[in-house]
C-alpha cells in the first residue's frame, strides 16, 4: 500500500460512467435493439426507477461513512471500519447500488452494449478497486476487519 490509501485502478464513479458512455457510443455505431434512447416510454420508467433505487441505496450507504466521520473516495484514508447498517449485509453497497444505477441507466437509454459491458465491469471492479481495498483494510485494521470479512458477504 501507498501512503494510507488502497492503490486502486480507477475510482468506482468514473468506471462505471466510462462503461456507460462507452457502451452508448457502441450502441450509436452499432445498434443491438432500437438504437441510443430508441425506446418506448417504458424502458425509461423501469431504467429511471432502478437508477433511483440505486441512487438511494448508494445515498444511504455514503451517509454511514459521513456519520462514521471517514472518507468515501478510495485514494484517501480511511479512519473508521463502518460495519453496520447497510455495511452488515454487504461489504460493498455503494457498489451495489453504483451496478443498479448502471443497469438502470443502460435500461433507459436502450443500450444493450452498455449492459453487455456489465460483467468486464465488474471484473475491473473486483481486481482493480475492491481487492485492492480489502488488503488495504486489512492491513489498517486488521483482525476487526478479518473478523468482519468472515461474517459479511462481498454482496448480497
Amino acid at each position: 500500500m501507498s501512503e494510507r490509501h488502497a492503490n486502486v485502478l480507477v475510482r468506482p464513479p468514473n468506471l462505471y460512467l466510462g462503461g456507460l458512455v462507452a457502451g452508448c457510443l457502441f450502441e450509436l455505431l452499432l445498434p443491438l435493439g432500437p438504437g441510443l434512447a430508441g425506446g418506448t416510454l417504458r424502458p425509461i420508467i423501469i431504467g429511471l426507477g432502478l437508477a433511483a433505487i440505486g441512487a438511494t441505496f448508494v445515498w444511504k450507504a455514503v451517509r454511514q461513512f459521513a456519520d462514521a466521520g471517514t472518507t468515501i473516495p478510495v485514494d484517501e484514508p480511511t479512519d473508521a471500519l463502518v460495519i453496520h447498517g447497510l455495511y452488515s449485509w454487504s461489504r460493498n453497497p455503494i457498489y451495489m447500488g453504483l451496478n443498479v444505477i448502471y443497469v438502470g441507466l443502460s435500461i433507459a437509454l436502450t443500450s444493450g452494449w452498455a449492459l453487455l459491458a456489465l460483467p468486464v465491469l465488474l471484473i475491473v471492479m473486483k481486481r482493480g478497486v475492491i481487492e485492492p481495498e480489502e488488503a488495504y483494510l486489512e492491513e489498517e485494521f486488521g483482525a476487526q476487519y478479518r473478523e468482519y470479512k468472515d461474517k459479511v458477504p462481498r454482496w448480497l
